[in-house]
């Protein structure tokens, strides 16, 4: 099933059920006094988060949702039965947006329940209505209409890190030597065209696609994966070895974080200088020097086509894991 972090649907909750004229009969007397019922409340329209990033995925062919409606009284003086739920399931960090009033609604946890729309009261049945000045009431009330709307369902990935950097930088390959998460690679821009997830020592590590320039304002894929990183817990930024001016392809990507802004500049950021089995070992220690002395972040290195460095990258991220 395909990836989908984006989509528009219609719910609408249940309508109330009509109270109703009823008359109780006895063997005394066939009109033996009111005794119609209420009718029965409708169902909601509930958010409920799940484990399951691909929820949104089931919203894409079905767009209509309505809760069951509530039942008309009874006699007897019986209540309608309420109406069911519909329980729209939702991955954890999905925000829900209600078209019509603006109103946005976020689901931050498993099993987390969220009303969007309430349902219809049920109307009131002629027994409600007997007084001691009108003691045959004729009068009964019909339910009333449940609330609906259109709904943008938007997913923020909620990732413990995001690897990010420049197109080709090496961040889905890492990605599967860290998690065998199996993501697509190949030797040209945008590469990765959703993001990738892995799982690392049960934290998940976010393979977010290459950014250009321009990015934060739209170009290319920006905003709709710059979105993504605003969930991360830790940045790690990506920089090729085999980049010629290293300091210059870290600022690109540094100049799109700013510009987002969303509280993405403030969080901690790592860099990674990945493929280093490209350059010699006195070049990668100059390149190392440049970005940690210009930048004054932590830098570590990495090549998953060396064992003994991916070992240690792997334990130094295990490391900061555990110290978060």
């Amino acid at each position: 099933m395909a990836f989908v972090d984006e989509v528009t649907i219609y719910a609408e909750a249940g309508h109330g059920g009509d109270g109703v004229v009823r008359w109780a009969h006895t063997k005394e007397k066939a009109h033996g006094g009111p005794s119609g019922g209420d009718g029965g409340k409708g169902g909601d329209v509930v958010l409920v988060g799940v484990r399951d990033l691909e929820a949104l995925a089931h919203y894409r062919y079905e767009k209509k949702f309505h809760a069951e409606n509530g039942e008309g009284g009874k006699g007897d003086l019986k209540h309608g039965a309420n109406g069911e739920d519909i329980l729209l399931k939702v991955p954890v960090g999905t925000i829900a947006h209600i078209i019509q009033t603006d109103n946005e609604y976020e689901i931050t946890k498993e099993k987390e329940h969220i009303i969007l729309f309430h349902g219809g009261s049920g109307g009131k049945g002629n027994a409600h209505f007997k007084s001691s000045t009108n003691q045959n009431p004729f009068q009964q009330t019909k339910g009333k209409d449940g609330k609906g709307g259109d709904i943008k369902l938007s997913l923020k990935i909620i990732a413990d890190a995001g690897l990010i950097g420049l197109p080709n930088a090496g961040k889905s390959s890492l990605l599967n030597a860290l998690t065998r998460a199996k993501s697509k690679v190949g030797a040209y821009p945008f590469t990765t065209l959703e993001p990738n997830l892995g799982e690392f020592y049960g934290r998940i590590i976010a393979d977010i696609p290459g950014l250009i320039e321009g990015a934060s304002s739209g170009k290319g894929l920006g905003i709709k994966f710059l979105k993504h990183v605003e969930r991360t817990g830790i940045l790690l930024h990506l920089v090729s070895a085999n980049q010629d001016d290293p300091l210059a392809a870290y600022g690109e990507v540094r100049k799109e974080i700013e510009l987002f802004g969303h509280g993405l500049p403030e969080k901690r950021e790592i860099i990674v200088l990945s493929k280093i089995d490209l350059i010699s070992s006195g070049e990668c220690e100059t390149k190392m020097q440049l970005l940690t002395r210009e930048t004054g972040r932590e830098v570590l290195q990495v090549s998953i086509e060396n064992a003994e460095i991916l070992k240690r990258f792997s334990d130094q991220l295990a490391k900061t894991f555990h110290l978060l």
